[in-house]
């Protein structure tokens, strides 16, 4: 991937989303090796299989630099945030090897609402829904999820029924499988 592309060299870089605002359509990267912050354009996330992705994830990213200053032209990872020490959650995370023992399912945002901080999916072929709560989706690294977006979930028995316990983007988690 590295290499001229359009006549634009590009660069190999990594850093954590300083801001991201989906209903704009971009955000900003802060380099880990400083310099001007990145734009990240929604598109560019599209690619990668997010519609949007948290404050404070890291993120290793593929640069060209334009007149008007650098910009993320393809998403190579996302790594979720690390969520401050003290902060509730109202879903406890499970241990890696834990985690990664569950089934990836996949889903179907049914509505998510990040004002009230939850909201629902379909698994394909189960007719209950899932809940998914804001915790999961920062920790799973997106800042947002949309009605009619695919996903794959990771999906635990909780007290009142089903929940997601980790989002993944459809096209990472199909990329994982190959």
């Amino acid at each position: 991937m590295d290499g001229e592309e359009g006549g634009e060299a590009r660069r190999h870089a990594t850093g954590r989303i300083k801001w991201y605002d989906p209903g704009r359509g971009f955000g900003f990267i802060l380099a880990d090796d400083g310099g001007p912050d990145i734009l990240i354009h929604a598109n560019v996330l599209r690619n990668f299989g997010q519609g949007s992705v948290a404050e404070g994830a890291g993120i290793e990213v593929m640069v060209h630099d334009t007149p008007r200053g650098p910009q993320a032209a393809g998403v190579m990872r996302i790594v979720p945030p690390v969520l401050p020490a003290g902060e509730e959650r109202a879903v406890a995370p499970l241990p890696a090897e834990e985690l990664e023992q569950l089934p990836l399912e996949p889903a179907r945002v049914k509505w998510f609402d990040k004002i009230k901080g939850f909201g629902f999916a379909n698994v394909f072929g189960r007719p209950e829904d899932v809940f998914v709560h804001m915790d999961v989706v920062r920790r799973s690294g997106f800042g947002d999820l949309a009605a009619g977006e695919a996903v794959c979930l990771r999906v635990i028995l909780g007290k009142r029924g089903k929940m997601a316990v980790q989002v993944i983007a459809w096209d990472v988690a199909v990329r994982a499988q190959d």
